[in-house]
């Protein structure tokens, strides 16, 4: 007895279901806008109001002095000792390097003399403060 049926060929779908690569490049997108003012700044400083300057290029460290009173190198907390033996060794491994000064608006004009102190200390004569820029 023979068969009855036959035999269909399979027709391939040969287009790619573009649903699920949409779905994951709008989170892809959306994570990526969440995250990133939180990558910007490691610490939060309210900074001065002020002409600002495009920041230049190059090797370049931050220093970071927050409301509170603390010091941060490159997003680190440090003592004052350390940050003091940290530039020393900034000025003679890379004295082309600058010294970015970020310190909040709130904080007495002692202060951040005191850093400004320490960086002339360490022979460290690129450095600027770093200012908000002021919105119109």
């Amino acid at each position: 007895m023979g068969r009855r049926t036959s035999l269909v060929q399979l027709n391939q779908i040969s287009d790619i279901n573009m649903t699920p690569l949409m779905d994951l490049t709008f989170i892809l997108l959306i994570t990526f806008i969440i995250t990133f003012p939180l990558i910007e700044q490691g610490v939060s400083i309210e900074l001065p109001k002020g002409e600002a300057g495009e920041l230049p290029e190059g090797v370049s460290r931050s220093i970071s002095l927050n409301g509170g009173g603390q010091l941060f190198l490159d997003d680190v907390p440090v003592s004052r000792d350390e940050l003091a033996s940290a530039l020393v060794e900034v000025a003679l491994g890379s004295p082309d390097s600058t010294v970015f000064v970020r310190a909040d608006a709130a904080l007495p004009y002692g202060e951040v003399m005191e850093l400004m102190r320490m960086l002339h200390a360490a022979n460290i004569t690129r450095m600027a403060l770093v200012t908000e820029a002021d919105s119109l």
